[in-house]
């Protein structure tokens, strides 16, 4: 009788068990896959994982010496001071790109144009990193490649996206303001101006298009090193006589690179931000192009996705998650590289890199008297 009773106490005991490793089952099926309009929906977090080779981890602090930082504040006021390249909670909401970007988020508008796109749609957003002290080349370009009389029939903006230096740096924060009146082209946000924070620079053009213009039919990153040549872009890569492409996104098409492990590079990726041995396929940030509605796309990935100072090897992670393949261009003309200037060779191209505002001007004038010439 003894033996009996321990029996079924044994029986009882394993059946128990039973039962709570049946719920767990349950439990984390339901976490894998979340139900969506249309049938189940695969959790995002697991895309992720094969993206980083594992499970995706906060980025941490690569310099000691990098100072800025953000305010990852809750709805209701305060919240802790987080770095830049410290972002220990990037796939929690409260402290979310959404809330470092937004209106009410710390990094308030300096300068913007939100009127910008008021009374047009425009064809090309384009968005051109600089930086408070590079007015020279901000002239440059709006003289030549991104002159708004260029495309009077589908019609362009112009906008350099800018931070703002270190507390050390000398600069007279008026000279902006009576740059900005007078040309309406200047969007900026109290973020630190460095290398590293390139992404938080990216994504805010990215953002002020889905806010404040988000029916262009494209836009186009590139930084204010850069020779376009926005006449061949926009007739004869994006043609505004046929319809707007849809989830496109081209430019100089880096494939199968792998992160640089290489600590005095700068692009040296720690391998506790990225552990794995590929990054997806990305385009190299020096120029590319997408079709519009890919900013709300991006911008909105861009809130579950732990942070990177690489911007173009980011908006790849972005991309690979949204499952968007990236589109070759016809003839390879975005360039991430100096191109030896020739008339006929720029009148084939989009993108040139490293080019000094003084060569900016040259190149484009010569191309402009030379444009009807044979080649």
């Amino acid at each position: 009788m003894q033996w009996t009773i321990k029996h079924w106490l044994l029986w009882t005991h394993l059946a128990g068990l039973l039962t709570v490793l049946f719920f767990f089952i349950i439990i984390t099926h339901q976490q894998d896959w979340l139900p969506g309009p249309s049938g189940p929906r695969k959790n995002q977090s697991s895309s992720l994982r094969s993206l980083w080779g594992g499970t995706p981890k906060p980025l941490l602090n690569i310099s000691s010496k990098q100072v800025d930082g953000f305010a990852g504040e809750a709805a209701g006021g305060g919240g802790a001071t987080v770095g830049v390249t410290g972002l220990g909670h990037a796939m929690s909401t409260k402290n979310s790109l959404q809330k470092q970007m937004g209106v009410g988020g710390p990094y308030r508008y300096i300068l913007n144009e939100p009127l910008k796109c008021r009374n047009s749609t425009p064809f090309l957003i384009l968005l051109i990193t600089s930086e408070e002290g590079g007015v020279e080349a901000r002239n440059a370009i709006r003289q030549t490649w991104a002159n708004e009389t260029i495309a009077k029939g589908p019609g362009f903006v112009r906008l350099f996206l800018l931070g703002t230096r270190k507390i050390s740096d000398t600069y007279n924060p008026s000279s902006i303001e009576n740059e900005s009146h007078v040309y309406h082209d200047i969007i900026q946000q109290d973020y630190q101006d460095t290398y590293n924070n390139l992404t938080i620079k990216t994504l805010m053009g990215i953002y002020w298009v889905t806010t404040y213009c988000p029916n262009a039919s494209y836009v186009m990153k590139t930084d204010s090193d850069m020779f376009v040549n926005t006449e061949y872009l926009i007739q004869n890569l994006l043609k505004p006589e046929l319809p707007p492409k849809q989830k496109y996104f081209t430019g100089v098409l880096m494939n199968s690179n792998g992160p640089n492990r290489n600590k005095k590079s700068k692009w040296y990726m720690p391998p506790e931000l990225y552990p794995g041995e590929r990054y997806p396929p990305f385009c190299a940030g020096t120029g590319y192009v997408f079709s519009g509605d890919l900013a709300k796309l991006i911008y909105r990935t861009s809130l579950s996705i732990p942070m990177l100072h690489l911007e173009d090897v980011y908006v790849g992670i972005c991309l690979a998650n949204l499952q968007i393949e990236l589109t070759p261009s016809p003839n390879n003309p975005f360039n991430s590289w100096r191109v030896p200037y020739s008339s006929c060779g720029y009148r084939n191209l989009v993108t040139s890199h490293q080019i000094s505002p003084n060569d900016i001007i040259k190149y484009w004038n010569d191309m402009q008297r030379n444009k009807n010439n044979m080649c």
